[in-house]
């Protein structure tokens, strides 16, 4: 008897990258509107750097989703512009600041098809996503520019992983030179 593929493509176990975006520039009266910080010269350049160190660790991306604010989305490309896979960037409102970890994972469900996810998005909303993922009692905290990497059993608001990694961008730097 032949296999039977299941309905869901989203079944399947998935490489989860959570990705807190680069160093932007300070909230002040230059930026009144908070969505439209960008990130500053040094922290494109860090960030850069952090991308070199997933190069070296072996990190492929089949696909990018980022929060639509703006510091999040220039991450999102540069780190997409930094691996050789080239992953489109994608964004999806449920990245932005806010919003609750089933909310984002039941959306995910829906759209992820591929098994080597990156998002790209805010604290503290990463490190609650984090913590819910691998049953932790308290979120992870992530430095900006800062990385884990999270397998999942399938994607979708049942998910459960197991934490493999979670790299300071400090560390990711200096793997990658």
């Amino acid at each position: 008897s032949r296999m039977v593929q299941p309905a869901f493509t989203n079944m399947r176990p998935c490489e989860l990258y959570l990705v807190r975006h680069a160093v932007a520039a300070e909230r002040r009266e230059d930026w009144p509107d908070d969505t439209k910080r960008p990130l500053t010269t040094k922290g494109v350049s860090r960030f850069r750097e952090v991308v070199q160190g997933l190069v070296w660790l072996g990190v492929g991306l089949d696909e990018i989703y980022s929060s639509p604010l703006v510091r999040a989305k220039q991450t999102a490309d540069l780190l997409s512009e930094g691996l050789k896979e080239r992953t489109p960037v994608r964004t999806i409102d449920e990245l932005s600041p806010g919003h609750e970890p089933p909310t984002l994972l039941a959306e995910l469900g829906k759209r992820v098809k591929r098994r080597r996810v990156a998002l790209v998005g805010h604290e503290p909303d990463l490190g609650e996503l984090a913590a819910v993922l691998i049953g932790a009692p308290r979120a992870l905290a992530f430095r900006k520019g800062g990385i884990c990497r999270i397998d999942v059993d399938r994607m979708g608001a049942a998910a459960h992983g197991s934490l493999v990694w979670f790299l300071p961008p400090k560390v990711l730097r200096k793997t990658g030179r």
